[in-house]
């Protein structure tokens, strides 16, 4: 069994070029033993975002707290939480924190394609 608790005070700074005010934390990952999946804790601080950017493999996202702006190819929608947004393969997208408060989201994704590597910004 593998237990961690989704941590603020923990998440590192996301390193991709244009992310703002973004953090990450590895909820479970490769360096856990998990054979398909990496769960990633993202923490978006006020006007904060990640950058416009797309991947060769799906996310699902699951909103902890906070308001965020979802963009995903040419449609745009706000989230809050409870909601949940599956970003497909290829598919550009960014999520920007609209709220005056810190937004966080669960992200999954699958650990064949190295999106999976416990670094921030993978």
């Amino acid at each position: 069994m593998h237990v961690r608790r989704c941590d603020p005070a923990t998440a590192e700074p996301v390193k991709m070029v244009g992310a703002e005010g973004v953090r990450m934390q590895v909820m479970a990952g490769r360096s856990d033993g998990m054979p398909n999946f990496s769960m990633r804790h993202f923490v978006v601080e006020p006007g904060g975002c990640t950058p416009h950017h797309s991947h060769p493999y799906e996310h699902e996202v699951y909103v902890i707290e906070g308001g965020l702006e979802a963009t995903c190819g040419e449609v745009t929608e706000s989230l809050c939480a409870g909601d949940v947004i599956y970003v497909p393969s290829g598919q550009i997208h960014q999520f920007v924190n609209t709220s005056n408060h810190p937004a966080r989201f669960l992200c999954m994704v699958p650990l064949e394609s190295d999106c999976g590597a416990d670094v921030p910004g993978s």
